[in-house]
């Protein structure tokens, strides 16, 4: 009988453990009551979507992926996280009224700036936090990745509301920085040095100054010190910003 149990024992333990359905984690996990749930976090969840997870206290809550995935795993759900996420940030859903007003939204969550923020200072992720304001700037970002990674134009007060205005570009080039200016074109490649008329964000057009020749010629800064002119500049002139700007 001992021999037995040892050897049912053994095959429970090296039987696989029972599927759970499998779900996606949502792009974008929101909650709407203060209480989050699997149906929040999870796209297919079906009947475990009211199991709770965690509460949501304030304008956002972050929660670690592991003890998520243990969550689900419990309700009988199976998320891989395939992509290795360690953490869950849930935002407050915004309601109805705020969705369809668009232009002023107020008395929401918005992003504000968790400390005060020199001319020139680059925005980080802890810069940045989910609080409600009176009213909100009708060009306040509603993802911190659109202002993470640009450089403030001006100085920022710690707890003011985000405004896109705030922000640009951080300049890669300076005025009368001696650069590199490359023209590339059917396998020919050439170099020349230069002189930068102007201070220049990454994708800006500006004016530099052949060394040599003293000539002015337009140009597109591509990186620290350095620009493009000819097919070159020209393809990035005619990207989306947001696929070359810094982060």
């Amino acid at each position: 009988m001992k021999r037995l149990l040892i050897a049912t024992a053994a095959a429970l333990i090296a039987a696989p453990a029972l599927a759970g359905t499998p779900v996606v984690l949502k792009a974008e996990p929101l909650d709407s009551d203060g209480v989050i749930t699997l149906g929040d976090l999870f796209e297919g969840a079906g009947a475990a979507g009211k199991v709770p997870v965690a509460a949501k206290p304030g304008a956002s809550a972050v929660l670690d992926a592991a003890a998520v995935q243990g969550a689900a795993r419990r309700a009988g759900l199976d998320w891989a996280n395939a992509e290795g996420f360690r953490r869950i940030v849930v935002r407050g859903a915004p309601s109805a009224a705020v969705a369809a007003a668009g232009v002023s939204r107020v008395n929401v969550e918005v992003l504000t700036y968790a400390r005060s923020l020199a001319a020139g200072e680059i925005v980080q992720p802890q810069d940045l936090v989910w609080a409600k304001v009176a009213a909100a700037p009708a060009d306040a970002p509603g993802d911190a990745e659109m202002v993470i990674g640009l450089a403030a134009r001006r100085p920022l007060r710690a707890g003011a509301a985000v405004s896109a205005r705030d922000v640009s570009a951080p300049q890669v080039i300076k005025a009368g920085e001696m650069i590199t200016v490359l023209y590339e074109n059917d396998g020919i490649s050439l170099a020349l040095q230069a002189k930068a008329m102007a201070g220049a964000a990454l994708g800006d057009s500006f004016a530099v100054q052949n060394t040599a020749s003293k000539k002015v010629i337009s140009a597109v800064a591509s990186g620290p010190g350095q620009a493009l002119v000819g097919p070159a500049a020209d393809q990035m002139r005619a990207l989306p910003r947001a696929q070359y700007a810094l982060r």
